[in-house]
């Protein structure tokens, strides 16, 4: 049997721990923090964990001697050995647990149904304690969570601008995809800046109609939609004889053909 005894778990070196879902704190004494690795005892751990397919929350593993009598353990544990686990039920169903148990080699068996644990051990064999009731429904199948692809997120989806704020450095693929939908969600509802123009693409979104569609689309204010459809707009317009950012603003007059109504 190979065993290595360390006065703390800390002082186990990381380059030979080779069972990958334990760690030194796990199994060394819970009372005195000190360690002794039987290693054919962790490798049945471990092929029980892969066998299992889901966590093993390990109560008790190794205890020193010391600490075996503190807590009332039999005077030639094998916890003593690094030889035996205790370990939880919350996740496992029992038969299950112990049928995978002893399908890895481990041939002593304590059932603690009360205190919700069963301690495993290398042997002899041998069994003690009241089996676990029978449960009513089995363990679910556990399956790893379906990760969420941003891109696709509900919440990026719907949160438009905002949630192009809170991208950050998650991506600019990511980013353009998001504006991209809202533009074609809002495209329907910008004016048209002239007769040229289709009813769902504005020339200031084309580029067609240059700086001054575009500053006439921010001076616009919406008043309603005349009988045809069409949505109706005060402007405010510069004269063009004035340069650019000096001129006074004035509104435009109402389009012919509009009537009081349309206001």
């Amino acid at each position: 049997m190979t065993t290595t005894f360390y006065d703390h778990w800390r002082e186990a070196p990381e380059g030979t721990w080779r069972w990958p879902n334990f760690s030194p704190a796990e199994i060394a004494c819970r009372g005195t923090g000190k360690l002794l690795i039987n290693e054919p005892a962790l490798d049945r751990l471990q092929a029980l964990r892969d066998r299992l397919g889901k966590p093993l929350i390990v109560r008790s593993a190794y205890r020193s001697p010391e600490h075996n009598r503190a807590v009332g353990g039999a005077t030639r544990s094998k916890h003593i050995d690094g030889a035996a686990f205790d370990i939880a039920m919350a996740n496992h169903d029992p038969a299950a647990f112990e049928a995978a148990a002893r399908e890895v080699g481990f041939l002593g068996f304590g059932f603690y149904p009360r205190s919700g644990f069963i301690h495993v051990d290398l042997g002899p064999a041998r069994q003690w304690g009241e089996r676990f009731p029978v449960r009513a429904t089995a363990f679910a199948e556990e399956t790893p969570p379906a990760r969420e692809v941003l891109a696709d997120s509900r919440t990026m989806k719907g949160g438009g601008a905002a949630g192009v704020a809170t991208l950050g450095a998650a991506g600019v693929e990511i980013a353009q995809s998001v504006l991209a939908e809202t533009q074609t969600a809002i495209l329907p509802l910008v004016p048209r800046s002239g007769a040229s123009q289709s009813r769902s693409t504005p020339a200031s979104m084309t580029g067609a109609g240059g700086g001054g569609d575009l500053r006439a689309l921010r001076h616009a204010r919406w008043i309603g939609m005349d009988a045809h459809g069409d949505p109706l707009r005060h402007h405010c317009h510069r004269n063009p004889s004035v340069p650019a950012g000096s001129a006074p603003l004035r509104r435009a007059r109402r389009p012919a053909g509009r009537t009081a109504r349309d206001h």
